[in-house]
């Protein structure tokens, strides 16, 4: 399974009139991540996930759609791969970040513990190719209490 995996079956549920930022996948695909620890105590894909300064970030997905402002497919993505339960948490996802921008769902992450702890002692625009790791992410997102969004799948 891969974020790439994860990226193109995202891409496959918006709706055409909706394009999707690079910006806002990236976040979305994170939240896929933190949701997934949570609810199915396992990841659901193994790539890295960085604390740029704009925040989370899987290099992977990034260098698919660097320069893109939108992105339309991820042509090394397979959302067959994933399972129905996979696919579930990632519709959950959708169904409670998916109507928001990808700079409210920046501005959310740059609140939230896991990208703040990462990014101790770098500067706000600073480059930086430090982890977010999975601990802080399912320790955080477990404490999380979304309205009407269940904690677990």
């Amino acid at each position: 399974m891969s974020a790439l995996d994860v990226a193109a079956y995202i891409l496959e549920k918006q709706s055409t009139s909706n394009q999707l930022t690079s910006w806002k996948l990236q976040k979305l695909v994170y939240y896929c991540q933190a949701w997934s620890l949570v609810w199915d105590e396992k990841p659901l894909f193994e790539e890295k996930i960085f604390a740029w300064a704009n925040g989370p970030v899987v290099k992977e997905l990034y260098d698919q759609h660097k320069g893109s402002f939108y992105v339309m497919e991820i042509t090394s993505g397979n959302s067959d791969l994933l399972s129905s339960n996979q696919k579930d948490t990632i519709d959950q996802v959708l169904k409670a970040y998916g109507d928001k921008s990808g700079q409210w769902l920046s501005d959310l992450t740059h609140m939230e513990a896991p990208w703040i702890e990462a990014r101790k002692g770098i500067s706000p625009g600073e480059r930086s190719q430090v982890e977010i790791p999975l601990s802080t992410m399912l320790e955080y997102y477990s404490g999380v209490d979304l309205e009407g969004f269940p904690l677990s799948n």
